[in-house]
């Protein structure tokens, strides 16, 4: 019976004094770590943020070098294509010059052979 007894006062006791105890101290950490969470979600969300600023300028910056190394190539391009054709036309000049001194020595022996 005093067994009895002494677990009702344990349960009493936990009852009326420690479990609103336990209670308001859950609360208030519950708060807490709910006021944490909120905040950190709030900071999380400024530096996802900020990261997409971040990647959206180096893509523009990106795009934009890719653009001006793409003029500065084709105009490479075309100064060398330029370069070659006159490369080409010196050449042609070069061989028209020398087949026509060729052609010109060729006679000058046909005259030498025939004196």
């Amino acid at each position: 019976m005093r067994v009895l007894n002494n677990l009702q006062n344990m349960t009493v006791e936990t009852n009326e004094l420690i479990l609103p105890k336990c209670l308001k101290i859950m609360q208030e950490n519950l708060y807490e770590a709910w006021t944490t969470l909120v905040a950190t979600n709030h900071m999380i969300q400024r530096i996802h943020q900020r990261g997409q600023k971040t990647q959206q300028l180096q893509n523009e910056r990106l795009e934009t070098s890719h653009e001006t190394y793409k003029a500065e190539w084709d105009a490479f391009m075309k100064e060398q294509s330029l370069k070659q054709a006159a490369i080409d036309e010196e050449h042609n000049k070069a061989v028209q010059k020398l087949k026509e001194q060729y052609a010109e020595m060729e006679r000058d022996l046909a005259k030498n052979a025939f004196l």
